[in-house]
């Protein structure tokens, strides 16, 4: 992923102040405090929890997607909104364009395969991310840029422990422990997610790091219809150990299976998409 030649963009944009990581999302928020613990037997535990995560996945990406978001960023002395448009094209490709505030609007990022690229229009470059950035922090928020582009796979890049079930909010729940594996890009020690049973809606994320501590929760909420699909529409990760920070995703609108096609997701679109 790294190129002969690139410009650390942290010199020139607001994307690039260091913090956390995580969704990758944005990963992926499911939910907590399980009521009953179930030990199931090891046959066929994993796949049928790799078959839950997958079509929770599914439902929150579908085959294609276009989507207008905010995304509001709590601090203790202060607080900032980003608005954004966001495409995407199975695992491989996305595209984010910032539309608001002024000083942002027009910057854009591109995830093709295994590259990430970020168009900074205001010096008029485009900057390739080296893997040492994915976990970095993606404008100041507490969402990564690996959450932004999802280079890691909840599907793909973990393995999936079925622990038992849990109520959340009124859901009745499963409760899947995702391991990584071996050379995925993934930063987590292990994420433990609620996934609701009716709809497979994800309402909550815990992440782990190396000493198995829990130092970051994501929580799906708002459970809305939108793109004939329910889903939660607000996504709100919370860094545990720095107080009085949060950063909030709301989803205003969403459209999945659209008709679109590789060729949308290159350099020079991200330049002038709009």
């Amino acid at each position: 992923m790294i190129t002969p030649k690139i410009i650390p963009a942290y010199k020139y944009n607001l994307f690039f102040i260091p913090f956390v990581k995580g969704f990758s999302a944005f990963l992926y928020a499911i939910f907590a405090i399980p009521i009953l613990l179930v030990i199931f037997p090891q046959t066929g535990t994993a796949q049928n929890a790799t078959e839950i995560v997958k079509k929770a996945d599914e439902k929150m990406r579908g085959e294609s997607s276009r989507a207008q978001m905010t995304m509001k960023i709590v601090r203790p002395a202060w607080e900032r909104s980003v608005s954004m448009k966001a495409w995407s094209l199975g695992e491989d490709y996305s595209l984010i364009l910032i539309t608001a505030p002024a000083r942002d609007k027009g910057s854009a990022y591109l995830k093709r395969g295994n590259e990430i690229w970020n168009w900074l229009p205001n010096i008029n470059r485009t900057v390739k991310l080296p893997p040492s950035m994915m976990s970095q922090s993606w404008m100041g928020s507490d969402f990564s840029n690996n959450d932004l582009v999802r280079e890691a796979s909840m599907v793909v890049d973990y393995n999936h422990t079925l622990l038992g079930d849990s109520t959340l909010s009124g859901y009745e729940s499963y409760k899947i422990q995702m391991d990584p594996k071996p050379e995925a890009p993934v930063v987590w020690e292990k994420v433990i997610v609620y996934i609701s049973k009716d709809e497979y809606l994800q309402l909550r994320a815990e992440f782990f790091d190396e000493k198995q501590e829990i130092v970051r929760v994501m929580e799906g909420s708002e459970i809305n219809e939108i793109g004939g699909r329910l889903i939660p529409t607000r996504m709100e990760m919370n860094p545990l150990q720095e107080e009085g920070k949060k950063t909030i995703m709301i989803y205003e609108d969403i459209a999945f299976d659209i008709d679109i096609s590789e060729r949308f997701f290159s350099i020079q679109n991200m330049k002038r998409v709009q």
